[in-house]
């Protein structure tokens, strides 16, 4: 086995003519991560959903999935510094248990980040509409933004690397702006509610606490604390990889956190009428809240923020899901993998995988919306990064466990390493089953089984395409991945 030291020389692919760049530092990769989960996205898309699950006191569902996720941050740290190689999960499940495991790890993995792509999209739209002064968009429009916003992330990825590392530095502004600053000026100068008041439950419950409406919650925040291994999905374009993936990451999740749960505390504090947004009888509580203690004039500005928060998470999604075709593709894991694991001449980037991906996605919009199957799509994006963070976890648990884990450069060193591993396991397999367990919502069958019906799909797809992928493999091919001359083939 290779020795600790040279883990991260041995994990790099071969040398090609137009191989990826390592444009990447610290602080970029550290941005994307930042970006990919967002604390606008993280908070905005499920704030009125977590009132109307359990209440204020759904705010204390931030710190369990945090504490819950930094295990993971901190396994796959481990991970990303042992194999710093492109497409994160997929590679380092398919180094410890084997080509089928790693498969069905970036199968599922792609396919989470797909349908983040599309709900993320669609959850944008009502806010674009707002700022264009729209208070109640038809279907149709809130399609046509969910497009444009599609449309405009594609464009960010595939004009560089240097124009990406700048939008998604401005867009880092804007979330600082819209959820530190306006939380600040709320919290100190705004205050309708007591800290008390983050134990009350919704209108028509027990107006207090309670346990069940609570595990729903932390459900509903899984979604918040996802995204931060998006460092390691770029890890061949970061300047010492081994080093400075692991802190990108970990360090990504614990800054959007904390500026997640304090613009959370401070809008719930905020609000001028409690038991009537409890009740559901204010239907975007945070536009509601904003208008009433900053004025009117605040809301349009506040949706430009939102959307461009909005928009860099979805140029961060998109880098991220590319560069896991693009891995998969360069290993010949999928159909056409010439063609995906291509890298454009000039700034080395996967713009065959990008543009593909993101055609898949406005296909999977639009069917989303016309055949009203969206909100499973929501399921599928939550309950399948637990899945996707579950599979290379375990598989870590199972090479301790045999006794064959070395370390790189980031070790939590052997007892701890082994402590964090097992708490991660037991969290992801507690909130996967949390994630997808069929809860009676009142909505249709399909939704309230969303999560389990999407990844059956998913799983029965990909056995398809996997079948496929293998009969059509040459003699030559049968180790599962590309000639060294071929990795990274510029696009003609």
């Amino acid at each position: 086995m290779t020795s600790p030291s040279g883990a991260a020389a041995a994990a790099q692919p071969p040398a090609a003519p137009h191989a990826l760049r390592r444009d990447f530092t610290l602080r970029s990769a550290f941005s994307l991560a930042f970006a990919f989960i967002s604390p606008i996205i993280a908070l905005y898309a499920i704030f009125a959903l977590g009132l109307g699950t359990s209440g204020a006191s759904f705010w204390w569902a931030f710190p369990v999935v945090l504490a819950g996720q930094l295990l993971v941050a901190l396994s796959l740290g481990e991970l990303s510094s042992r194999w710093p190689i492109e497409g994160g999960l997929f590679q380092w499940s398919r180094k410890m248990l084997g080509r089928t495991y790693g498969w069905a790890t970036g199968w599922a993995y792609i396919w989470t980040l797909i349908a983040l792509m599309v709900a993320t999209a669609y959850a944008a739209s009502p806010f674009a509409a707002a700022a264009l002064g729209v208070d109640d968009p038809s279907t149709e429009l809130r399609l046509l933004l969910a497009l444009g916003f599609l449309g405009l992330a594609t464009l960010a990825n595939v004009v560089g690397r240097k124009p990406l590392k700048i939008f998604v530095l401005v867009s880092i502004g804007c979330e600082l702006i819209g959820s530190v600053v306006i939380g600040t000026i709320l919290l100190v100068f705004h205050r309708e509610n007591g800290i008390g008041d983050l134990f009350t439950g919704v209108a028509g419950g027990s107006g207090s606490f309670s346990f069940g409406p609570f595990l729903a919650a932390v459900a509903i925040v899984g979604w918040a604390f996802i995204g931060f291994e998006s460092a390691a999905d770029v890890a061949e374009e970061v300047e010492e990889p081994e080093r400075n993936v692991p802190k990108a990451l970990i360090w990504s999740l614990l800054l959007v956190a904390a500026i997640v749960m304090y613009a959370g505390l401070a809008l719930i504090l905020a609000i001028p009428d409690l038991p009537a947004v409890l009740a559901g009888k204010v239907d975007d509580p945070i536009a509601a809240t904003l208008s009433a203690e900053l004025g009117s004039w605040i809301v349009r500005p506040m949706m430009i923020v939102v959307c461009t928060g909005f928009t860099a998470g979805m140029v961060a999604v998109g880098a991220a899901v590319s560069r896991v075709v693009y891995a998969m593709a360069r290993d010949r894991e999928l159909p056409a993998p010439k063609l995906l694991s291509g890298l454009s001449a000039g700034e080395g980037l996967p713009i065959n995988a990008i543009v593909v991906t993101a055609g898949i996605s406005a296909v999977l919009l639009v069917g989303a919306v016309a055949l009203e199957f969206y909100d499973t799509l929501i399921a599928l994006a939550t309950a399948g990064f637990y899945v996707a963070f579950a599979m290379p976890i375990f598989a870590l648990l199972i090479t301790r466990m045999r006794g064959g884990w070395e370390a790189g450069p980031f070790s939590l060193g052997r007892v701890r390493g082994t402590v964090v591993n097992v708490a991660a396991a037991a969290w992801l397999a507690f909130e996967v089953v949390n994630i997808a367990w069929p809860r009676d919502i009142g909505a249709a069958w399909y939704v309230e089984w969303g999560s389990i019906l999407m990844i059956g799909v998913i799983g029965l797809l990909g056995v398809v395409v996997d079948t496929a992928v293998r009969r059509g493999e040459r003699p030559a091919q049968t180790a599962g991945r590309l000639a060294p001359e071929a990795v990274g083939q510029a696009v003609r």
